[in-house]
């Protein structure tokens, strides 16, 4: 008698009880999908954190300073501030009158509510209501009186959709109102730049995300000749997408965590693409199942293999969470939040795949695969079959090509360096364009200052007292100006702004703001006085910091912890080894091919900072979803009798259809992120990562390494042949062929 582990009992209690009351299940997803679908947009705005620099612990002198800004100053941390340009028409220089006009037509401006635009379509109470009235104030004016500059808040995060249609609306409105008055503007600044950025990356978006619907559609009909097998991907984990992005934010709610803005189209996109998998492995093995086995019921079928695949994903899914959640450990908040938000949402997917996805099969039955006849017959042996026969006749051939592969794009790696600025300086928009008229007449950094917040331990600041400092700062070379010293109302801190020469979002602004302004900081703070660096050169110089703090914990947590789940789960202990270093060497080739591309080939000034950590957890856990899948079917496989490689060809024949469809749909919805502004070099990492895990890793490493060790790759507790084989095989299952794939190597 079998003795299943608890684990597997639940997982085929789900199963089991999903396929049996099918119609129940749907519908209880169905009632889940529409009303958290609905709720996701408002609860996601309630967890949103608008500042990166909040995301630093206060430990860092940058987050000090943000608080200082915050509680000394009035500065709210929701706002985000556009730096207006106002110039003559004519090109004239600007005139008493003309500035007097520019401060008239400003303060209209000042006092008019802009109104949030509203799609027809969607329910008020379920939009956030941006609308507000934002607050303008004169910066400076140009030395040579060529135009003037004034600062526009806004309240609310860049990347909100409402407060970009704010922006707009306010854009146009003040375009309009000075070219009346005979003067024309630009606009920069973080939300201008996101705005111009989405606007013209909008066609390629709409294009992206309707190519990889018609993908996913194309590869389902090509390889299951079905409309309903095409459709239901699509329909089941949309529905699933839904309710996990209202178990994330109410997830956030409960814990009081925030989260980037970012972090729910990320989520949609992980999902999406490792949902449509989950379905693909149990369309291929219910599929198979049907054919080996014509006389069985379809709900029976789909909760034998719903219970069987359902093990493998539940595996597999483990280690994503498993990966993510090690994020939790991390100093930086915006990893943080993000580990656990994905954890979550892949545990909502997985009760799906356990749940949903058996029901839609036991509910569809044999129609799922409808109007193709292909359940009649065994296929022919085709190029599966072969690819298969190739990897066990030739193992040694197939592990040298691969790890020369892998080893060649890794070597990218030589001279890597990370970018941590947020936008793309050579990006030709408006903002950009606008930014670059400035930085003509005034230090580049005017838009977006570096400030230096000083407060008193005891007693009162005076601006005399802070003299030393402001004549200090301004021989730090690379300072192009320093602004007088503004004190609060109590006179108990003071804010100095300095305006680099650098662009404010470049590395030289960053070094610049980490090292000489902070060291004369130190060396010129008024005794009975703490000064702290802030702005957004400081904070992202800080995030470095915390960046490489966190990689260094990380790194070795989340590959324990994998390893440990795959150890419990294959109960094997040289397997986990097998299938660690092979998503390690993936992960290594990936992030040197990507380093090769962007740095070394395009001359970007390094590789996004986030992508090593989140390439990291991506490539080793998704790619362990496919060697898992894998190294199930080949443990199966051996259970049957005959040699270790001939199993190895079978389950290779049979789950390469399965693994390269699943990999080409994640792979495809990865490279939408690229229809993202600033998310290109994710996309290209993320696209090439799962293919190489896919058809790489998953279909010829890792086999072909299993066919050189034979089932003592299973060790301390390998597979034994026993009659009839795994129980999944044991009624009709074809005979063992001849083990043709013996006789060479």
């Amino acid at each position: 008698m079998q003795v299943r582990p608890p684990e597997d009992i639940v997982i085929r209690a789900l199963t089991g009880y999903s396929t049996r009351h099918p119609w129940k299940v749907i519908a209880l997803w169905a009632v889940l999908g529409v009303v958290l679908s609905a709720l996701a947009p408002t609860l996601i705005g309630r967890v949103t954190q608008n500042q990166t620099g909040d995301f630093l612990p206060k430990s860092y002198d940058s987050a000090a300073a943000l608080e200082i800004a915050e509680e000394q100053f009035g500065v709210n941390p929701d706002a985000t501030t556009v730096t207006m340009l106002v110039a003559r028409s004519d090109g004239k220089a600007l005139g008493a009158a003309d500035q007097k006009r520019v401060e008239a037509e400003a303060a209209k401006l000042a006092q008019r509510r802009v109104i949030m635009p509203r799609e027809d379509d969607r329910p008020k109470f379920l939009v956030p209501d941006r609308s507000q009235t934002p607050r303008i104030a004169p910066a400076m004016v140009a030395p040579d009186r060529s135009f003037e500059l004034l600062s526009v808040e806004l309240i609310g995060n860049r990347t909100d959709k409402g407060v970009q249609d704010v922006y707009r609306a306010f854009r146009d409105a003040a375009r309009t109102q000075f070219s009346e008055a005979g003067m024309r503007t630009g606009f920069t600044g973080s939300l201008a730049d996101t705005v111009d950025t989405t606007d013209s990356h909008e066609t390629a978006a709409k294009v992206g995300g309707a190519l990889l619907m018609g993908l996913i559609l194309l590869i389902n009909v090509l390889v299951f000749r079905s409309v309903l097998a095409a459709l239901l991907p699509l329909v089941a984990v949309a529905m699933i997408i839904g309710v996990a992005g209202g178990a994330v934010a109410g997830a956030a709610i409960l814990t009081g965590r925030k989260l980037d803005a970012g972090t729910p189209d990320l989520i949609s996109v992980v999902l999406l693409g490792i949902g449509i998998d989950y379905l693909l492995f149990l369309l291929f093995r219910f599929r198979e199942q049907l054919r080996a086995r014509p006389e069985q019921s379809a709900r029976e079928a789909a909760g034998q293999v719903s219970g069987r695949v359902g093990t493998a994903i539940t595996s597999a899914a483990l280690t994503i969470v498993a990966g993510f959640a090690t994020l939790g450990v991390a100093t930086f908040g915006q990893f943080r939040s993000l580990g656990p938000a994905i954890a979550v949402a892949v545990l909502v997917m997985l009760l799906g795949s356990l749940t949903l996805l058996p029901a839609l099969l036991a509910a569809a039955g044999r129609k799922m695969f409808w109007p193709s006849k292909a359940l009649g017959h065994e296929p022919d042996e085709g190029r599966a079959a072969r690819f298969g026969a190739r990897v066990a006749r030739r193992p040694m051939t197939m592990t040298f090509a691969s790890v020369a592969l892998l080893a060649a794009l890794a070597a990218g790696l030589i001279g890597i360096r990370m970018d941590y600025g947020q936008g793309n300086a050579a990006a030709k928009t408006p903002a950009a364009a606008t930014a670059t008229e400035i930085s003509r007449a005034l230090p580049a950094g005017v838009s977006d200052p570096t400030s230096v917040f000083v407060t008193a331990n005891g007693g009162t600041l005076t601006a005399g007292r802070l003299d030393g400092l402001s004549r200090a700062l301004t021989q730090v070379k690379g300072v192009g100006q320093v602004a007088r010293a503004v004190l609060n109302k109590d006179h108990r801190a003071a804010r100095i702004d300095l305006y680099p020469t650098a662009d404010p979002q470049s590395q030289q602004a960053r070094d610049l703001a980490s090292g000489p302004v902070r060291a004369a900081v130190a060396q010129h703070t008024p005794a009975g006085t703490t000064a702290h660096v802030g702005g957004t050169a400081a904070i992202y110089a800080d995030i470095s910091t915390a960046v490489d703090h966190d990689l260094k914990i990380v790194f070795p947590v989340a590959a324990a912890l994998i390893a440990l789940i795959l150890l419990l789960l294959l109960r094997s202990l040289l397997a986990p080894v097998i299938l660690m270093l092979s998503v390690g060497l993936g992960f290594a080739a990936t992030l040197g091919a990507a380093t090769l591309l962007f740095q070394h080939v395009l001359g970007k000034p390094g590789v996004n900072f986030s992508l090593p950590l989140v390439l990291f957890l991506f490539v080793v856990a998704l790619g362990t979803d496919y060697n898992i899948l894998i190294s199930d079917r080949i443990r199966e496989e051996m259970q049957r009798p005959g040699p270790a490689r001939a199993a190895v060809a079978r389950a290779v024949q049979h789950t390469t259809p399965a693994i390269a469809t699943a990999g080409l749909v994640l792979a495809g919805s990865f490279a939408t992120l690229a229809t993202t502004p600033g998310n290109e070099q994710i996309a290209f990492a993320m696209t090439l990562g799962i293919l190489l895990s896919a058809l790489v890793l998953s279909l010829v490493l890792v086999p072909a390494l299993t066919a050189l060790l034979g089932r003592s790759i299973w060790w301390p507790v390998r597979p034994r042949p026993t009659k009839g084989g795994h129980p999944q095989h044991r009624a009709n299952a074809p005979a063992p062929e001849p083990d043709r794939v013996m006789m060479a190597d």
